[in-house]
């Protein structure tokens, strides 16, 4: 194995994901070198030769294209590669494409005996978290998805607005299934330190369930909007893959709600699905045990077990 170089990403696929992440990353300072993989070598090409352009207005660093070789120093991996979510489409609907592009991908990573950081943005995401543990071999600390940090994130932003407050002083999580079952942890949320109903009724919001429920629908349905409305997201994920790359480059040992296999979380096994943990340079350091009511808890549960049934329903 290569001598790990802690400034090197990797970013397999050059969508519109992948290149936004590029793009973030590079706005970060985080690395001083990222290399972009393409199934088409041109569009990778293309997407560092642009981005390489604005460097004068950020820090030096490189960007280029290259090959899975390209990944034996690298710190982090992070997959976008797939086929996109096309209005009407149900992140679920993608599974079988995707776990087949993955059956390509990570088998490649495998071989070139990465000791990095394999972070699966690609949708499914927890289904192909799954796949991407299954098939590397590598420890499940060090590969995990990017899971509900972004639906986490516009959880926050709409509760910011709701109640007039800055969205980074708002503390509160989805959890389960990146997709339609996921779980507003809304027992555990709280405006700094003020638990949020009390803090809605200081603000001059009564009707806390309708809220609640708007809200968190308001989270779940906003890629389907995003998407009708311009064919793709990629600006939300984009920043969310750099906040994760922060935790790792870093070391801030940040509590994220990344998705990672279970191992007896509220009784789930075996599938890999969105909890709050500690990340830092190693990857997932532990997970972070969060008091969800039984409401929750039975959610979360019914949101692993549809994650089982697709995991089920693929041929290993």
């Amino acid at each position: 194995m290569e001598q790990i170089n802690p400034r090197k990403a990797a970013i397999i696929g050059c969508g519109f994901v992948g290149s936004a992440s590029a793009f973030a990353l590079m706005q970060s300072g985080l690395f001083s070198e990222i290399v972009l993989l393409d199934a088409d070598m041109q569009k990778a090409e293309g997407e560092a030769l642009d981005i390489s352009h604005g460097l004068p207005f950020a820090k030096p660093m490189q960007i280029h294209a290259g090959t899975y070789d390209d990944l034996e120093d690298a710190s982090i991996a992070i997959v976008t590669a797939g086929a996109g979510q096309k209005p009407g489409e149900t992140r679920l609907d993608l599974v079988r494409k995707n776990v087949g592009i993955f059956r390509s991908i990570i088998p490649e990573i495998a071989k070139r005996d990465f000791g990095g950081i394999l972070l699966v943005v690609a949708n499914p995401v927890d289904i192909l978290t799954y796949t991407a543990a299954r098939l590397s071999g590598l420890p499940e600390n060090r590969v995990f998805g990017s899971g509900t940090v972004l639906d986490s994130a516009r959880l926050k932003y709409i509760l910011g607005e709701h109640l007039g407050v800055d969205s980074r002083s708002v503390h509160a999580f989805i959890l389960g299934e990146h997709g339609d079952s996921e779980i507003a942890a809304w027992s555990s949320a709280h405006v700094s330190g003020v638990p949020l109903h009390d803090f809605c009724e200081m603000r001059g919001h009564h009707d806390h369930q309708a809220a609640m429920h708007r809200i968190a629908e308001n989270v779940k349905n906003s890629a389907y909007e995003i998407i009708e409305k311009k064919k793709a997201t990629y600006y939300g994920i984009a920043m969310s893959v750099r906040r994760i790359c922060e935790a790792i480059v870093l070391d801030q040992k940040s509590v994220l709600p990344v998705s990672s296999i279970q191992h007896g979380t509220f009784g789930i096994e075996g599938v890999a699905l969105s909890t709050p943990v500690i990340v830092g340079k190693n990857g997932i350091e532990s997970p972070v045990p969060i008091s969800l009511n039984e409401e929750e808890q039975e959610s979360l549960r019914r949101s692993a077990k549809a994650l089982r049934e697709v995991i089920d329903g693929l041929e290993w």
